[in-house]
């Protein structure tokens, strides 16, 4: 097969990822833009909201909810209930988290508050591996049937159409919540100048809380999306793609979170693209060069960033 008939589907494969990526970018923005420091956990954040999703399923199959496949896809509603569930308890985590740790630096210098990300990071990892192990862990083991579409040239599976579907729907949720919602707007007050939106009479404090929640419950989502996509979930999940989801949001505009939706696609797209002229464990190497490029010639990423 030559590289322009593979084109496509190397397409079809980048939006899926971009789309995991973009997912996963839009709380690392949300917590720059309204918090001020880069969260260096959110990889991990993703990981932990995938495992309590798989630690749920069998609570959720006592329950009687069946987990039978849901049409061509490779789960069913037990599947969904988990992951909504684990979105709720990963955010009530995250917040406990910000009470017990964040909280007490947000005066010190956002080195500060970055490094500590980090330590939180290597918690997270280590917690996840002493409770489920480090031996990959499933949600289905199902094989599907691609999707062939001879007019376009590719192949797609019903799980990855979802996945498509679930971040275009999230990502049109998030921009109504944004422009539309009383503490939508507050966010983006807040994200503007923290400083005049609290004398202006906006509860910061409250406007941290959402924030939090809106980036674990997507970060969430996003992991079991790729556990999905991957077939299986590593405590390592996150870690290996928050290279990728760092280039995007600072290709996008670190601080945007619709940049980090742009930025999560392009970066999706070029490290599968990238495969046709170079071996895919080059792929981490692609994100880090776009980096680096858009560092150098728009430092302020392609739509803006916050200073």
């Amino acid at each position: 097969m030559d590289v322009l008939s593979r084109i496509p589907q190397l397409l079809t494969y980048g939006l899926i990822s971009g789309c995991i990526l973009s997912l996963g970018g839009i709380g690392v923005s949300l917590t720059y833009s309204i918090l001020g420091f880069s969260n260096f956990a959110h990889g991990d954040f993703m990981a932990l909201g995938a495992y309590i999703a798989l630690a749920l399923l069998p609570a959720i199959a006592w329950l009687g909810i069946p987990a039978a496949s849901l049409g061509p896809l490779s789960f069913g509603w037990d599947w969904i209930l988990a992951v909504l569930l684990a979105a709720m308890l990963s955010s009530a985590c995250v917040v406990l988290l910000d009470r017990l740790l964040f909280r007490q630096l947000r005066s010190a210098h956002r080195i500060t508050l970055m490094i500590s990300t980090v330590g939180v990071a290597l918690a997270l990892r280590n917690l996840i591996q002493f409770i489920w192990g480090p031996q990959p862990q499933t949600y289905a083991s199902a094989i599907q049937k691609a999707i062939r579409i001879e007019r376009l040239g590719i192949r797609i599976k019903p799980d990855q159409i979802f996945i498509i579907l679930v971040a275009l729907t999230l990502a049109t949720a998030l921009h109504l919540f944004l422009r539309y919602t009383k503490i939508g707007k507050a966010m983006r007050a807040t994200s503007d100048n923290p400083s005049l939106a609290r004398v202006c009479g906006i509860k910061t404090e409250r406007v941290i809380l959402w924030t939090w929640i809106i980036g674990a419950s997507l970060a969430t989502v996003a992991g079991a999306l790729a556990g999905i996509e991957n077939k299986f979930i590593t405590p390592e999940l996150g870690w290996q793609m928050l290279l990728s989801i760092f280039a995007a949001v600072i290709l996008g505009g670190i601080g945007n979170p619709y940049g980090a939706i742009v930025g999560g696609l392009v970066v999706g797209i070029s490290e599968e693209v990238s495969t046709a002229f170079i071996s895919t464990g080059y792929k981490p190497a692609v994100a880090f060069v776009i980096l680096i490029l858009m560092l150098l010639i728009r430092p302020t990423g392609l739509l803006g960033r916050k200073s």
